[in-house]
């Protein structure tokens, strides 16, 4: 029997989120554990007159080969350089991508050498590049989301049907008697006025317990993420002047990168870059990922978190950096559209919550104060 959340999921997808017109053609990225959902977009791509075209990875979705771990653990250096003619075709030609990740084991790349991993990234920066431009350009409707496995399940420390619960919730697709699509288009509204409020200013400062952090958001852009990008969804994030991040923070959420699990971080920025960077596990994957190249250092994106429906830490970036009363930064790539000029092979995602004696302030005035806009 059909799970109604998923086929109603699907819709949100597809006619939302990717927003499928006849004659589109989508990539649709997934693991076998994410088949119901899959078979449920596969056939709402052929209502709304898309061209589906699938792409089942059966040991991770990281490396774009099919099997992350066997690929990072065999390949040579010219088989870690390249990248699947079928794939970069699709990302520079198709006009949509749904991405599901539905991992068995989260911590299959665990025990990788970082090095490989760093070298894999940086040679399929360019798809990464593709993704962004065209994104931006409106050429490429692009949308990641998950699907319940007992591996998230585990790493949320949830049993599995409290996840699949708490994923649903969260993609606002659990109550019958809501309408997702009306929701998200809501959230959309109430979030273009916080974007709105940004617009003109120069100088975004954090400080709580566990940071004195600014950055200048100066002629930059602040993007609404509404659903459009993400399943779940929730934030509003730019691109921050390349040299202007200055101050530290001390992130006091663990930061998976690939599956692999990096806590107790402490950095420092001056003039823009990471000048000290500090781990109480996973030292050398920290060190390694900011300095694949001269742009992984830097920031691409500053964002704060607006989903209240999600509280709980479940060591995925897909729904941590959603946490309404926190804020994230990202390493490395960001979004030409926000006026980002920062170019890496790495997005790297890290959390801080200010859900306690915090503030953000607009200028020298407070915005925001204790996980709450003031605004």
């Amino acid at each position: 029997m059909t799970d109604p959340r998923t086929e109603k999921m699907a819709k949100v997808l597809v006619d939302y989120s990717a927003n499928i017109q006849p004659g589109d053609r989508i990539l649709l990225e997934a693991e076998p554990a994410a088949e119901p959902l899959i078979r449920a977009l596969f056939k709402r791509v052929l209502e709304r007159g898309g061209h589906p075209h699938l792409m089942i990875n059966l040991g991770g979705q990281v490396t774009q080969s099919g099997f992350d771990d066997i690929f990072l653990q065999i390949a040579g250096d010219d088989q870690l350089d390249y990248i699947s003619p079928f794939y970069q075709l699709a990302y520079e030609q198709f006009e949509s991508r749904i991405r599901v990740h539905s991992s068995a084991n989260t911590k299959t790349l665990s025990n990788i050498n970082p090095e490989r991993m760093a070298r894999r990234a940086k040679a399929t920066q360019s798809v990464l590049e593709d993704q962004f431009r065209r994104g931006d350009q409106g050429e490429f409707k692009w949308v990641t989301t998950q699907f319940p496995t007992l591996a998230y399940a585990q790493d949320a420390e949830m049993s599995f049907e409290e996840y699949e619960t708490f994923l649903y919730k969260a993609c606002h697709v659990e109550d019958p008697t809501i309408d997702p699509i009306a929701y998200w288009q809501e959230v959309e509204s109430e979030q273009q006025r916080l974007v709105d409020a940004f617009a003109g200013h120069d100088k975004v400062t954090v400080r709580s317990p566990h940071c004195d952090f600014s950055v200048s958001v100066k002629d930059r852009v602040f993007i609404n993420a509404n659903g459009d990008r993400n399943m779940p969804d929730g934030e509003i994030f730019t691109g921050p002047v390349e040299e202007s991040a200055s101050g530290w923070i001390h992130f006091n959420f663990p930061a998976v990168f690939r599956g692999s699990e990096t806590s107790g971080v402490k950095l420092r920025f001056e003039k823009g870059k990471v000048v000290e960077a500090l781990a109480d596990k996973n030292q050398a994957l920290l060190e390694r990922m900011l300095n694949v190249d001269s742009g992984a250092g830097y920031l691409g994106e500053f964002a704060i978190g607006t989903n209240y429906g999600i509280q709980a830490h479940t060591k995925n970036i897909l729904f941590d950096e959603k946490i309404g009363g926190t804020f994230h930064i990202a390493f490395g790539a960001g979004y030409p559209k926000t006026g980002s000029k920062n170019k890496s092979a790495i997005h790297w995602d890290m959390i801080c919550d200010l859900r306690q004696e915090s503030e953000i302030l607009l200028d020298g005035e407070v915005v925001y104060k204790d996980g709450f806009f003031t605004i």
